[in-house]
């Protein structure tokens, strides 16, 4: 299986979007399922200061 990303990809801004994101949560996943041995994990929730932080440059971004 080729892990390369399509080099298309790598200029497109809705895939720079998806791909921020999803870096930005990495650090909060756990692999470790919650109640049962269900093979899927869970997020951990945001702190408060940075929930204030996301909200503060959503509300930035729509001004």
């Amino acid at each position: 299986m080729n892990q390369a990303i399509d080099p298309k990809l790598l200029n497109d801004p809705a895939f720079q979007r998806v791909l921020n994101d999803a870096l930005a949560i990495q650090d909060r996943f756990v692999a470790e399922p919650i109640y049962a041995k269900t093979g899927k994990g869970f997020l951990r929730s945001a702190g408060v200061t940075e929930l204030k932080e996301i909200k503060k440059a959503l509300t930035n971004k729509t001004k």
